[in-house]
């Protein structure tokens, strides 16, 4: 039976990732943080099924111990700050979660278990004010946020410590990728979970930033099956992981209000709050590589992954308007 330890289990990529390790015979170990209310919304389905190891990022002798603890066969490291809009106000703190913490981890694992296969995740942010279009392996970085910038050094470290020590690490440039477990920070789920909302006549406007933004959006369950063939591979390498496709924020929205039959344009209300300082205007993803070498293949399209999304936030805020109904009655 084969071993793993993810960071970062109880979000999107973790949770996807761990089912898919677990169908796979696995044994999932999952990094905690040491919280007073821990969130497992997630994982809420395999979380009798995860062994939980206690652990900081920023606590090179609690990772030291998590991978003793684990002894695993392949390390998934997917904790960080991730959310761009939160880095400017946070810069420091999105620093240490997304950028130094790495290095942490690929310490602890070259000390106690230097065979095992270490997994980095990258980000389509690191291309920033793309220098060419569409990016791929070879593109130069030029990030345009705190994020983007440790997100960078993540990446960097990563590809030194495997020149330096001969360590299986790879890192997976993975472009925007959603799910309805998406915090509702991200864009797509503050669409999604704004459209139910309105549908459902709890709320009257969304308000948006920038419409114009084009991204290359996936399905997160897609994704984390890259992931896993990268450890899966003869030699370490990095892989940029996308669709190849192009949409706006505009796109966006339209398609989730019409799922429901409604306009955007009737709800839609710009805000300047919303736009960032330095806008990523476009990231367009070449997977080429990663379809060729890996085999990996995309299952879910943009249409059917908004719907995905829609539906599965209008029977959560069906639910909760029943629960707080029946709460109040």
């Amino acid at each position: 039976m084969k071993r793993a330890l993810i960071t970062g289990v109880t979000g999107q990529d973790g949770s996807y990732l761990a089912e898919l390790l677990l169908e796979k015979g696995y044994k999932v170990y999952g990094m905690r943080r040491r919280t007073s209310t821990p969130n497992y919304e997630n994982v809420q389905h395999i979380r009798d099924r995860i062994h939980w190891i206690s652990g900081d990022l920023n606590d090179l002798a609690s990772l030291i111990e998590a991978v003793r603890q684990s002894d695993p066969d392949e390390v998934y490291n997917l904790a960080a700050q991730s959310f761009v809009a939160a880095s400017w106000p946070q810069p420091i703190a999105t620093a240490q979660m997304t950028a130094i913490s790495v290095t942490h981890m690929l310490e602890a694992v070259r000390i106690v278990k230097p065979t095992a296969r270490f997994y980095q995740a990258s980000s389509s942010e690191m291309f920033g004010k793309v220098v060419e279009t569409p990016q791929k392996e070879s593109t130069p970085f030029y990030p345009r946020s705190p994020y983007g910038v440790a997100k960078v050094y993540g990446h960097w470290i990563t590809v030194n410590y495997r020149e330096s020590f001969n360590m299986f690490a790879c890192s997976g440039i993975l472009f925007n990728h959603e799910s309805p477990r998406r915090g509702l920070e991200f864009v797509t789920r503050k669409v999604t979970d704004g459209v139910a909302r309105i549908k459902l006549g709890l709320q009257q406007e969304l308000r948006m930033g920038n419409l114009d933004s084009l991204r290359d959006w996936g399905f997160a369950g897609d994704y984390v099956k890259a992931m896993w063939l990268m450890l899966q591979q003869d030699e370490p390498d990095d892989y940029v992981i996308s669709t190849g496709e192009m949409h706006s924020v505009m796109e966006l929205l339209e398609t989730a209000f019409s799922y429901v039959g409604l306009n955007y344009k009737d709800y839609v209300v710009l805000d300047p709050e919303f736009v960032r300082p330095a806008e990523v205007d476009l990231l367009l993803g070449d997977c080429t590589k990663a379809k060729e070498k890996l085999g990996w293949e995309l299952e879910v399209g943009f249409k059917q992954l908004v719907h995905m999304m829609v539906d599965e936030d209008m029977k959560r805020v069906q639910s909760e308007t029943r629960y707080y109904e029946l709460m109040n009655t």
